[in-house]
């Protein structure tokens, strides 16, 4: 092994002015047979040491960890379309609650509304019936008062007529009739 190397290195110490010339090509002075060897000798050098296993073995671990990263992106990008279409169902969701309670308020707002307006016209209604017994209360009230007023002048100058028409004889007689119809009436 060490008469190739030694060769190789006497090979590759060839100055360029021994190029392939006009020697044959299996002779030490052709420059391409030089070369040739000299890859066969580093090709045998890479393999005694096992260099195509390691870059073999190198490969290999990168591809598996280039796999084993595909893989996790795969999972990952599963997961994600999982999440994102929870999400947009957590969307739609609450999409649909928030249709339902604006929905919801709109018609019992209306219905609000519906109800105050009833009650206002209820208590329209009612403030006019109070208004109406005010009026024909004090309507009443003035009329009574107004009988009273008149029965009290009626009764003062029926008072004061009598008194001027009335003698003694005549104020007996009107006492006895007086009391013989309140007799009558109570039994």
């Amino acid at each position: 092994m060490r008469a190739y190397v030694t060769a190789a290195a006497l090979t590759l110490a060839a100055s360029p002015a021994m190029a392939a010339g006009d020697y044959p090509f299996f002779s030490l002075r052709n420059t391409d047979f030089v070369v040739s060897i000299a890859f066969v000798i580093f090709i045998g050098i890479l393999i005694y040491y096992k260099v195509p296993a390691l870059v073999g073995g190198l490969l290999d671990k990168r591809a598996s960890t280039i796999s084993a990263e595909l893989a996790e992106a795969r999972a990952l990008r599963e997961e994600a379309q999982n999440l994102l279409a929870t999400y947009e169902r957590q969307q739609k969701d609450v999409q649909a609650q928030a249709d339902r309670i604006v929905a919801s308020a709109k018609q019992e707002a209306n219905a609000a509304a519906v109800a105050a307006k009833e009650d206002i016209a209820k208590s329209i209604t009612r403030r006019l019936t109070a208004a109406e017994e005010q009026i024909t209360s004090a309507q009443t009230a003035a009329v009574k008062e107004v009988r009273d007023q008149a029965v009290m002048i009626a009764v003062a100058v029926a008072k004061d007529v009598l008194a001027k028409q009335m003698d003694a004889a005549s104020a007996n007689s009107l006492i006895d009739d007086s009391i013989n119809v309140v007799a009558d009436k109570m039994h």
